[in-house]
């Protein structure tokens, strides 16, 4: 058993025991342990940093307080397992920051998204990031500053090739945005143990991968470790490994990472033009992991924060707002 495997199955059994003595009844304490230890420990090979005050692990919390033994025992497939941070603000540092400290403690890999790209998700959910150029320089800049020396993961710009190639982020905007591509994975790329993977949509969102070879060259992907897909998708493992294999050939074997937080039951079939928001019925996916069993895909990762909504769809809160019931759903159909 991995070191990291030990520190899971130890803080499960502390987990257990302090509930035990919440008050609830025996009927729950018994069925919150049996859920516990179905729950599955990481994959062997994640090296990448847990959070141990995310919002999965402050609503166990709640939960515990409240007596729903079972469901915050259930909730730990989340709140035990490695995320991304996704920093937001005008001033990413402090969050990174902590990240990194906290990761150099478990002698960790801290996982971050960079998404503050100007003009952002063509003003729908996700709309915002930075005002202007020099704004998303100095974002960057300050993004880069935080990380410093340490290990870290970045995927950068989730959505912001793919929305060129379909044409949501309009022509006059081309060119700013594949300048600061390149400028955002050169400067990253300048950090000494920082890898960088440019996102590339999914298999459903740009169904030609030939279409997206040129677009990410242009966005500096050579000067990359790769590429991410599937970012906060629900398209399935095979579906992706086909489709990343595509889009590598085309760049000469460019190798890739791919989310894997919610596409344990893959896409909904119905309502196709809204399957991405808030799908019901869905579950968690592989766990974070290094060994793929491929060698073109670098890591399994959970770049999507289960549980934080999609956008107000399906009676969600804004995007990227924790949603404790939506993320017991994926927990409790988790397979793995």
């Amino acid at each position: 058993m991995s070191r990291y495997r030990i520190l899971v199955a130890a803080a499960l059994l502390a987990a257990t025991g302090c509930s035990s003595g919440a008050g609830p009844d025996e009927a729950s304490v018994a069925q919150g342990r049996a859920q516990a230890e179905a729950a599955p420990a990481p994959a062997p090979g994640s090296p990448f940093w847990v959070d141990p005050e995310s919002d999965a692990v402050r609503q166990i919390r709640l939960w515990e307080g409240q007596g729903r033994t079972a469901d915050a025992q259930v909730l730990r497939r989340i709140a035990d397992r490695p995320v991304a941070v996704w920093p937001s603000g005008a001033d990413p540092r402090p969050r990174i920051r902590k990240a990194v400290e906290g990761a150099a403690k478990n002698r960790r890999t801290a996982l971050f998204v960079a998404y503050n790209i100007p003009h952002r998700d063509c003003g729908k959910y996700s709309a915002g990031g930075a005002s202007d150029v020099d704004g998303y320089r100095a974002w960057y800049g300050a993004f880069a500053d935080a990380i410093g020396d340490a290990p870290a993961v970045v995927v950068l710009e989730p959505d912001a090739v793919a929305h060129m190639v379909d044409g949501c982020t309009t022509a006059d905007h081309h060119a700013e945005r594949y300048q600061l591509l390149n400028e955002a994975v050169e400067h990253l790329k300048k950090l000494p143990r920082t890898k960088v993977y440019l996102d590339a949509g999914n298999p459903s969102w740009i169904p030609d991968p030939g279409s997206l070879v040129e677009p990410l060259r242009r966005a500096g992907v050579d000067k990359a470790d790769g590429f991410a897909l599937n970012v906060s998708n629900f398209q399935t493992d095979e579906s992706v490994r086909a489709y990343g294999a595509k889009v590598s050939q085309g760049l000469d074997g460019k190798h890739f990472v791919m989310d894997t937080s919610r596409n344990g039951d893959g896409p909904l079939r119905d309502d196709r033009d809204q399957a991405w928001c808030n799908p019901p019925g869905r579950s968690l996916g592989a766990p974070p992991s290094v060994s793929t069993g491929d060698p073109l895909v670098d890591a399994f990762l959970w770049i999507k924060r289960p549980g934080d909504s999609d956008g107000p769809c399906r009676g969600g809160p804004s995007a990227g707002t924790w949603w404790p019931d939506y993320a017991l759903g994926l927990a409790k159909r988790a397979r793995y």
